[in-house]
């Protein structure tokens, strides 16, 4: 009957009205009260997990990858842009892209219940006098971990959001805190987690204390300026802890990350457990492969619908203005050029859109599903921290502490030398003696080459300030429009959180946005 009881409350709360205000002062309708729920650790533990499942299902589907869409890495295609205004505005950043638009606001509405369910396992927490310390202080670490990353998420893309902590609801409400403030707090969760959390976890759902040190290395290397937490020594200090503790290694072959028998590898530093079965699938394949393949066959495991596309500048050669070199393995497991199926070449449908047998996403493509399941039930673990991401953040640190020649030393080393099976070419060494701007230069496009499609490029892109230049340059469909701005670094707030959330005013509309 407890079981049953648990599982009603946490649907009620993770179901729950968007709104940041209505959710965290709306009482749960089921048979335990919220005070009795969260009076024992036997309920609070399983909730928490329950928590880890929700965050894990904001990366299913369209939600996961919507944020690399309007970059220089990835864009839609030409058929998804025709056909959805709202959503070709990501691409496009034209008059759709506004606090109506609803597209966005499914990604708002989406991680706010479980911040807000986090928070509340934290307050409960605090207030808890169960015996068993050393339990509380492990689901402590895990709800903090994940209301950190959540929020750093939420800040990245929305800029000043509101902070939900019980302790200080009377002080906080539900509006839009300062960068400082908020910076504040996702640092104070982090240092909770690391603590807290164990360094190995046999439950890979949750995260460790390695996670949570690569995840605060990461804020101070991300946090914005204006919030005072742009930190590149803490940053350095604190990947350099996580490096030297040696829990984790880059696996030797590029082509394991990629193959779905073999999750969780020595480089998984976190990563979003799925699989092949309803609902743990993620659909990710179904927007990322070839609308050609869809067509002939749905069972071909790189077909899909084309939500996400890469741009001619992540797919292309060095030589014709691209970022790959010649022999650099990553380029034929991160992307698909080939669509040859059963020995058949498929044939564009003129009303498609014409892009549909250009270069694909390839990463998530799940050949478990091949001739027996639709790839709208791919499965493959998507990744949210890696070790050669953490590698590559703790050269750039270098590099803006001035030990540029160190940087360089660490990127040859380690991520160029695997990604040529170990065996670097002099040619393709990057030269110590270069500036420290030429790094800056050179690892953004490295961690493109590294990373493309893993979530990180739009964060990447606003932190050096290169979004609007490079999106513009290099994404098809924000050069016809020629309507990128400054502003749109940040997306607009949701006009139902604007109406729903009594704190929250159209006057504290992101800037850009407030006459739209």
């Amino acid at each position: 009957m407890k079981k049953h009881y648990m599982l009603l409350f946490m649907s009620a709360l993770i179901l729950i009205s968007p709104s940041c205000k209505k959710f965290i002062t709306e009482d749960p309708q089921t048979a335990l009260s919220e005070e009795q729920v969260f009076k024992s650790l036997d309920n609070i533990e399983p909730l928490v997990l329950g928590l880890y499942t929700s965050w894990r299902n904001t990366k299913k589907d369209r939600g996961g990858f919507i944020f690399t869409l309007g970059s220089d890495e990835a864009q839609q295609g030409a058929y998804q842009v025709r056909t959805d205004e709202r959503q070709a505005s990501l691409d496009r950043y034209s008059a759709f892209l506004t606090a109506s638009n609803t597209a966005l606001a499914e990604q708002w509405n989406s991680r706010w219940p479980v911040i807000s369910a986090a928070a509340k396992v934290i307050y409960a927490l605090g207030l808890s006098q169960d015996s068993d310390i050393q339990r509380k202080n492990k689901i402590l670490g895990d709800a903090s971990f994940i209301r950190a990353a959540l929020n750093f998420e939420m800040s990245q893309y929305w800029g000043e959001i509101p902070l939900i902590d019980q302790a200080k609801f009377a002080e906080y409400g539900t509006r839009r805190q300062s960068l400082e403030l908020v910076y504040t707090s996702i640092i104070a969760d982090l240092e909770n987690a690391v603590k807290y959390l164990p360094v190995t976890q046999t439950d890979k759902r949750r995260a460790t204390s390695g996670a949570a040190l690569a995840l605060l290395g990461k804020v101070y290397l991300y946090a914005p300026l204006a919030s005072g937490q742009r930190d590149y020594a803490k940053a350095k200090d604190t990947f350099k802890k996580l490096i030297d503790a040696g829990t984790y290694s880059l696996v030797a072959n590029y082509s394991d990350l990629w193959n779905p028998t073999k999750p969780n590898t020595s480089e998984s530093i976190f990563e979003f457990q799925f699989n092949n079965v309803y609902p743990d699938n993620n659909q990710t394949q179904w927007q990322m492969g070839s609308r050609s393949l869809a067509d002939i066959d749905q069972y071909a495991y790189f077909g899909g619908y084309d939500l996400m596309v890469p741009t001619k500048y992540c797919y292309g050669k060095t030589s014709e203005g691209g970022i790959w070199e010649d022999g650099d393995l990553r380029k034929a497991e991160s992307i698909r050029y080939d669509f040859t199926y059963n020995g058949k070449v498929p044939v564009l449908n003129p009303a498609f859109g014409g892009d549909e047998l250009d270069p694909h996403v390839k990463k998530f493509e799940d050949i478990r599903t091949q001739g027996t399941l639709s790839f709208w039930l791919s499965g493959k673990n998507i990744f949210y921290l890696r070790y050669a991401d953490i590698l590559l953040c703790y050269a750039e640190t270098l590099n803006e502490t001035g030990a540029t020649a160190q940087a360089v030393d660490l990127v040859n080393t380690t991520v160029r030398t695997r990604a040529w099976n170990g065996n670097l070419p002099a040619d393709k060494k990057w030269n110590a003696g270069m500036s420290q701007q030429q790094f800056r230069d050179n690892i953004l496009d490295e961690r493109m080459r590294e990373l493309c499609f893993e979530g990180w490029r739009r964060m990447d892109l606003i932190r050096t300030g290169k979004l609007v230049d490079l999106v513009k340059l290099r994404n098809r469909w924000a050069r016809e429009t020629g309507s990128i701005q400054a502003f749109h670094n940040r997306y607009p707030i949701p006009l139902q959180e604007i109406k729903q959330n009594d704190d929250i005013k159209e006057t504290d509309q992101n800037q850009g946005y407030l006459n739209q």
